[in-house]
């Protein structure tokens, strides 16, 4: 009997961690999302006006290179903000569930 209620109390434990896992990383998904949107519309707009203005990125950047430098600044910002975001969340109910160290 008692192993039965130790039993129910760590599968109760570890689907709550497992479900707070899944909501720190979705949060960490949406915030890599939000990033890598803000960072191709800010690496696209000066990209695309110096193929257009300057004559070496003219003559140098076809649009694969184009869309190489715009994907590259997407993912390097989703990659980053969403680690970011999942280890602020780790950290944070870390800290809240921890019991309280007072010296």
């Amino acid at each position: 009997m008692a192993k039965n209620v130790a039993q129910s109390a760590t599968l109760a434990s570890l689907d709550q961690k497992l479900a707070l896992a899944k909501r720190c990383s979705h949060e960490g998904v949406v915030a890599g999302a939000k990033a890598a949107i803000v960072a191709t519309i800010a690496t696209a707009i000066p990209t695309l006006a110096s193929v257009r203005m300057l004559p070496w990125a003219k003559a140098n950047l076809n649009h694969t290179a184009q869309a190489l430098i715009i994907s590259t600044a997407a993912g390097a910002a989703y990659f980053i903000v969403a680690d970011k975001t999942v280890l602020a969340t780790a950290r944070k109910n870390s800290f809240k569930h921890a019991p309280n160290m007072e010296a």
